[in-house]
C-alpha cells in the first residue's frame, strides 16, 4: 500500500474544509428569505465542505477524507464546548450582550445531536460513493461521482438534522427537508467547473490520484 507523504496543499484543503464545517454551524442559526425559499444563511457555505469534501476523496482517498472528517467533527466539538463555556461564565457587569450570545451559539441539546448526527451520515455516505464510483468509472465521468455522491450524502444529512432537530414542532419538516436538499445539490453542480479545476490542479501538484481498491470503508477505522 502505497503511502502519501502529507503536503501544504492537504493542509489547506483540511483546513478550509473544517472551517467551512464551523462557519456553516454558527450562521446557520439566521434564516433568509431567498424567493419563495426560506433557506439558513449557511445555505451557501456548507455545501462547500462538501464540495472540499469530494475533493479529499478524489485526490487522496476515502483514508485521508475519513481523517479530515472525524477532525471536523472533533474540532466542531471543541468549538461548541467552550462555546457554552462562554456562555456559563458570569457576564460582566457592563456588559449587555447575554442574551444576544445565548440567540446565537447556545446550541440545544437536541439542535447538537441533529448536526453531529447529520454530518457524520452525509459525509461518509458522501466519500463513500464517490470513491467506489471512482473505481466503477475507472476515473472518468468526474461530475458523475460529484453530484451522485452529493445528491445521497446531501439528502440523507438534510434528512436526518432536519427530522432530529424539527420532528414534532413543525408540520413542514418534508418541504423543509425537499428545499434544502434541491439548494444544496443546485450549488454543487454548479459549482462542478470550479471542482474540476482543483482536483486537476491537485493531481497534477501532488502527483497522486488514488483509487480505493483495497481500502477498508469502516468509518471509524481513522489510523488504517
Amino acid at each position: 500500500m502505497k503511502v502519501m507523504k502529507v503536503s501544504y496543499r492537504f493542509v489547506i484543503i483540511a483546513t478550509v474544509f473544517v472551517t467551512c464545517l464551523i462557519t456553516a454551524n454558527i450562521i446557520a442559526v439566521k434564516i433568509v428569505s431567498l424567493g419563495p425559499f426560506i433557506l439558513p444563511a449557511a445555505i451557501f457555505v456548507f455545501p462547500l465542505s462538501y464540495i472540499v469534501g469530494d475533493v479529499l476523496t478524489e485526490v487522496y482517498g476515502y483514508r485521508w477524507a475519513r481523517r479530515v472528517i472525524w477532525l471536523g467533527f472533533v474540532c466542531n466539538l471543541i468549538f461548541v464546548f467552550f462555546a457554552w463555556v462562554g456562555q456559563v461564565l458570569p457576564s460582566a457587569s457592563f456588559w449587555q450582550g447575554q442574551e444576544a450570545y445565548e440567540g446565537i451559539l447556545g446550541y440545544t441539546p437536541r439542535l447538537l445531536a441533529a448536526s453531529f448526527c447529520g454530518y457524520l451520515v452525509g459525509e461518509f455516505v458522501n466519500s463513500f460513493i464517490l470513491a467506489k464510483m471512482k473505481i466503477m468509472t475507472r476515473g472518468r465521468w468526474l461530475w458523475s461521482r460529484t453530484i451522485g455522491s452529493t445528491v445521497v450524502g446531501q439528502g440523507l444529512d438534510t434528512a436526518v438534522f432536519i427530522t432530529v432537530a424539527f420532528f414534532g414542532t413543525s408540520s413542514f419538516v418534508p418541504i423543509m427537508i425537499l428545499y434544502h436538499w434541491l439548494a444544496k445539490t443546485a450549488i454543487e453542480a454548479v459549482a462542478t467547473p470550479l471542482t474540476y479545476a482543483v482536483v486537476n490542479f491537485l493531481k497534477r501538484k501532488e502527483a497522486i490520484d488514488t483509487y480505493d481498491r483495497e481500502t477498508k470503508f469502516n468509518p471509524f477505522l481513522v489510523s488504517d
